[in-house]
């Protein structure tokens, strides 16, 4: 533990800064959200809502078309493609992130679209969920990620990192312990991982790893990180650093979870509660 700090709320106030009076939407951070199928079209619905309420300008979610209804319906904010659409995206001068993985489901149609936008895109992507779970399964050895130049940010639950460490010829995180299995993840991968969990790690190789300071039991809730996944991309695409950009989205996440709970309590609090109170986590951060 000997590169270990902690996310703290004067860091945070560093990376997240007043916007200047004269800034558009277009200057806000574009971000493409990979997610949802039938049945889980709320997992894309809340990694949209914690990308708008964390500031990004726009935000457009690509999802089978069947869920258009349903999405546009409960995020009018944000606009829809279909996933055919999204094989064509090269560059960031579109979008200037992208998150897949919330609720997509896990099979080779999904990896093939996964890996073609680690190869193609030249920005920062946010994995979670069945992104992850997608690499795991089909991309021995995680190359897509490892060879990738852009920066890429992992965000798995414990579950999820112990499939990511077994493609990697890895021990589980029982095994290994929280602190190794992150930063085993982020050596052998080179990406920036969020290890979820009480105390979520933030790590990256050669840069420490970080323990977030904020949060409690009651985020342990569905949606709570489809709705991280959101945070983590808008504040990416606004244009911070990546490895910033992961500490940061933790600790309003949590923030914003603490908020929820002096609101509603931790029995009763759900992921909506925590998208709801992400404005306020902000305004904390920058004073309005």
């Amino acid at each position: 533990m000997e590169n270990t700090g902690l996310i703290t709320f004067e860091y945070v106030n560093t990376v997240i800064k007043e916007r200047p009076k004269e800034i558009h939407k277009g200057q806000c951070g574009r971000v493409l959200i990979i997610a949802g199928s039938v049945g889980m079209a709320g997992a894309a619905v809340l990694a949209a809502r914690g990308a708008l309420k964390s500031g990004a300008g726009l935000v457009r979610i690509a999802a089978p078309e069947e869920l258009f209804d349903i999405l546009q319906t409960a995020v009018p904010q944000a606009t829809c493609m279909s996933i055919s659409e999204v094989i064509s995206l090269r560059s960031a001068e579109i979008y200037k992130a992208i998150a897949i993985g919330p609720g997509m489901g896990v099979d080779e149609k999904n990896y093939f679209l996964i890996k073609e936008i680690l190869r193609e895109y030249d920005g920062p992507v946010v994995l979670d969920a069945d992104g992850l779970n997608s690499l795991a399964r089909f991309d021995e050895n995680l190359e897509n990620i490892r060879q990738r130049k852009s920066p890429t940010i992992l965000t798995p639950h414990p579950g999820e990192a112990d499939r990511l460490l077994a493609a990697l010829g890895e021990n589980s995180v029982k095994l290994l312990g929280r602190i190794k299995s992150a930063e085993l993840l982020a050596e052998k991968t080179g990406a920036v991982v969020l290890l979820k969990g009480a105390g979520t790690l933030v790590t990256f190789k050669g840069n420490g790893t970080y323990i977030n300071t904020t949060g409690n039991p009651g985020m342990a809730t569905g949606g709570s990180g489809d709705v991280l996944t959101g945070v983590i991309a808008a504040i990416a695409a606004s244009g911070v650093e990546a490895f910033s950009a992961v500490k940061a989205g933790a600790f309003i996440h949590g923030m914003a979870g603490d908020i929820a709970e002096e609101r509603h309590g931790q029995w009763g609090m759900t992921s909506v509660d925590i998208e709801e109170a992400l404005p306020a986590a902000f305004k904390k951060i920058v004073g309005k």
